[in-house]
């Protein structure tokens, strides 16, 4: 009882080095690579809490692809407004609202880990990784926890389009999270608007990382992570994850330790509907030829 009592006193404002984030574009394959480290002990799965959709409203807003005359240039609403004292997170007053806003965010974390603590499906010291597909606030939300770990999943671009595409077909799965099926005479105006955001958040993400201290990011590629899953895995728990896993408390019939990572899960199965759709490297030319390409090229 003590122990359980104990380990619900646990914070992130106390704990900071315990919060991981996986950062980079969504449809890169962070939805498998957060289920092989929940495989951790301890650890605490925070699986899209769309932190960055909230705090990183996109100027101009995505019909500008389809009916601005000349091709836009992405921003988000932060960038516009950050020198407005009026703003509510003008640069002026972030002394005011960043410590609350930090707060807000430990709060909401502390509850779902003392959760999962309660529940038994975490103990000790919880390991909460964050999989934030609004990645380009990265640099925000590193501001607030520069103790904070990061994982920076990079994806050629040109497959995380083709997946996304995928996503607003009717018998997609993001028809069920306000996506929309796209008309065959708009996908290359969608094809253009997800380039634009796959390259702003790339970009963020990369300045976010080279700005955060060396020991607490690691950098893995998808084409990496799918081709050798166990390599890729040890570089992660390396920087981002100084736990074992759930196997490791014991050893092997060989008399050897296990290893402090999971064993690597197989990619998910490819279904056009579902929601983690594995893809192999390279394939985005077959279903983005001709005018969708140039698109991508242009971009």
């Amino acid at each position: 009882m003590d122990r359980l009592a104990s380990e619900l006193d646990f914070s992130l404002a106390d704990h900071e080095d315990r919060l991981v984030w996986i950062f980079g574009s969504s449809r890169s394959g962070s939805t498998w690579l957060l289920r092989m480290l929940s495989e951790l002990d301890g650890t605490v799965p925070v699986d899209d809490p769309h932190l960055g959709h909230h705090l990183g409203v996109w100027r101009p807003i995505p019909l500008a692809w389809a009916a601005a005359d000349a091709e836009p240039e992405l921003t988000t609403l932060n960038e516009v407004k950050r020198h407005r004292a009026s703003y509510f997170f003008s640069d002026r007053y972030e002394d005011a609202w960043k410590p609350a806003l930090r707060q807000l965010i430990v709060a909401r974390f502390d509850a779902q880990a003392r959760d999962a603590l309660a529940s038994g499906s975490a103990s000790g010291m919880p390991l909460v990784i964050v999989k934030e597909p609004g990645s380009h606030v990265a640099d925000l939300l590193l501001s607030l926890f520069p103790s904070s770990r990061m994982i920076f999943l990079l994806r050629d671009g040109r497959d995380v389009v083709d997946s996304w595409v995928a996503a607003h077909r009717p018998d997609a799965w993001a028809m069920r999270e306000g996506a929309f099926a796209v008309a065959p005479e708009r996908r290359e105006t969608l094809v253009r608007w997800l380039s634009t955001v796959w390259t702003y958040r790339t970009e963020t993400v990369q300045r976010a990382y080279g700005a955060h201290e060396p020991s607490r990011r690691v950098l893995v590629r998808y084409e990496d992570l799918l081709e050798d899953p166990t390599v890729a895995l040890e570089r992660v728990c390396a920087t981002a994850a100084s736990t074992r896993s759930r196997q490791s408390s014991s050893r092997s019939r060989s008399g050897t330790p296990t290893p402090p990572c999971p064993a690597p899960t197989r990619v998910p199965t490819r279904r056009s509907a579902q929601r983690s759709r594995a893809a192999g490297a390279g394939v985005w030319p077959r279903p983005n030829s001709g005018p969708c390409t140039r698109s991508w090229a242009r971009s």
